[in-house]
């Protein structure tokens, strides 16, 4: 089970960390939401705990609740500009749909 950055996001999620003056990392997680099951869910780490798995790239680690793995190992986290618009974007191999708008995912 993994879960890894592209160095753009990397480099972001460190700018970030830095402007806000602490935390580990990045908490990545899922949750129940939208119309296909399940959205992403981005925070700050500022402390581990005995139920978090750490992956690190470039410098930059990444915190997961073990029971959201199973819908997030194997995905990389990229960091994308389009024109004006800038976000991260999850490619995420477990996937089998989106709805629609973008919101939510489903991995059944």
């Amino acid at each position: 089970m993994s879960v890894s950055l592209t160095e753009n996001a990397a480099r972001q999620i460190k700018k970030q960390l830095e402007k806000r003056g602490k935390g580990v990392g990045l908490k990545l997680g899922v949750k129940k939401s939208g119309c296909s099951g399940y959205a992403y869910v981005l925070d700050y780490a500022d402390h581990l705990e005995d139920d978090d798995a750490v992956f690190e790239d470039f410098g930059v680690k990444v915190v997961v609740k073990e029971g959201d793995l199973g819908l997030v190992s194997g995905i990389e986290l990229d960091y994308r500009r389009e024109g004006i618009n800038e976000a991260f974007q999850f490619n995420n191999p477990n996937v089998k749909g989106t709805c629609g708008c973008g919101e939510s995912f489903s991995v059944t």
